[in-house]
């Protein structure tokens, strides 16, 4: 199960009776899953017909059959994920945390910490491209600006700011509108937005 703090945990089972066991426990908020992400460490039951914790996960663990599970948690970079795993035998799991399993988890939040600032990447570089896209405009708009308000670039991009806060609008459209008219009409309306 993969959490970042928010409500949203999405979760992948190997098995679908696997599934309830999980949602059992966060409509509960108690089980496994919810103390080994308070804890922030594994928790384990060796054998669930002697545990006496989680009642709910209790009683759909052993009428799945398993007696024994463990969740593990990975943290990094504010995402948390939660490794469980489960067994028919009691004790079965009890150097699961520092095995393969420990591996497969670090490598599964590594790889996912990865793709998410890969994915922040690429929407910063679509925003830099759109900047970049616009830029021609707005300066055109912030030359038109300076001549007929007699001001410096600064003030002129300051109007044009104005213009587009006061009107809900993206500063590039407002830039292309004034690009559009050629600055021609629009004395009276930039004089009152510089002062």
């Amino acid at each position: 199960m993969v959490s970042e703090g928010g409500p949203e945990r999405p979760a992948a089972v190997t098995h679908p009776d696997l599934a309830a066991l999980v949602s059992v426990q966060l409509r509960s908020g108690d089980g496994p899953i919810p103390a080994a992400l308070e804890r922030g460490e594994p928790v384990d039951s060796a054998d669930l017909l002697r545990e006496e914790r989680w009642p709910a996960y209790r009683a759909m663990a052993l009428d799945s059959g398993v007696r024994s599970s463990v969740t593990i948690p990975f943290r990094r970079s504010g995402l948390t994920v939660t490794l469980s795993l489960y067994s028919f035998r009691p004790g079965a799991l009890e150097d699961a945390p520092r095995g393969p399993a420990g591996t497969l988890g670090d490598l599964a939040v590594t790889c996912l910490v990865r793709d998410r600032s890969y994915r922040a990447a690429l929407t910063e570089l679509d925003q830099l491209g759109a900047a970049l896209r616009t830029r021609p405009v707005v300066d055109q708009a912030c030359g038109i600006v300076m001549h007929v308000l007699g001001c410096d670039a600064d003030a002129a991009f300051g109007v044009l700011r104005r213009v587009s806060q006061a009107t809900q609008r993206k500063l590039s459209d407002v830039a292309s509108a004034v690009v559009d008219k050629r600055g021609r009409g629009l004395e009276r309306e930039l004089v009152s937005l510089s002062n």
